[in-house]
């Protein structure tokens, strides 16, 4: 009978693109997982940041935090790589360097890593040959998903604007209105960020305009 040794930790990291999307979404289907898989989540990293960008502090905390052995676990493996080649390969190499294992759950030969005891030398060899390669084909799938998104926008709004139909973003007249006020009052960024479902980028904006008038 095979002992079961579970990583020395688990981290799960929870990202979405922007703060108007919940980071948080996937959090339930991850539990589950790692119910299903016998494992404890010892802590989450949750930040709202582009997965093209490497600027990511949440991220980096969790690798910094980590030590070898330990399990990096995400949703999907877009959540971790748009990034362009160059980037994409420095980030696998810091994560390879402190032998952190990436588990996503669209990746099933990347299961494995939560109890790495189960399998014999050989086959965890070949799996991690296998799984290495799999996570650099599903990086660039994520990155050329990413460009062919964002080329598609650029086209349509060439064409709104070729019709004359391309105004922008419409203003939300009211919700501006809303953070004027709770800024005249001394509110906090953080709490007009929650309890008027806006983004610290709208308020940076309002918080612009009252200091130029």
């Amino acid at each position: 009978m095979t002992t079961k040794i579970a990583p020395r930790h688990v981290f799960a990291y929870l990202r979405a693109s922007t703060k108007e999307q919940d980071a948080t979404r996937a959090r339930a289907a991850l539990e589950q997982f790692a119910d299903e898989h016998g494992v404890r989540i010892a802590a989450e990293f949750i930040e709202s940041e582009s997965g093209a960008t490497l600027k990511r502090p949440e991220l980096f905390k969790l690798i910094s935090h980590a030590k070898a052995g330990d399990v990096l676990l995400l949703e999907q493996v877009d959540r971790l790589a748009r990034l362009n080649e160059d980037d994409w390969k420095a980030l696998r190499r810091t994560i390879d360097e402190k032998g952190i294992a990436i588990v996503a759950l669209d990746l099933p030969t990347s299961h494995g890593s939560l109890n790495p005891a189960a399998t014999d030398a050989f086959t965890g060899r070949m799996l991690g040959a296998i799984n290495g390669m799999l996570l650099d084909m599903l990086a660039a799938v994520a990155r050329k998903d990413y460009e062919d998104r964002r080329r598609r926008q650029a086209e349509g709004i060439a064409k709104a604007k070729d019709a004359g139909r391309f105004k922008g973003r419409p203003v939300d007249v009211e919700k501006r209105a809303a953070i004027r006020d709770a800024l005249r009052k001394g509110l906090s960024w953080s709490w007009i960020v929650s309890n008027l479902d806006t983004s610290r980028a709208t308020v940076a904006s309002v918080s612009a305009e009252l200091r130029a008038n």
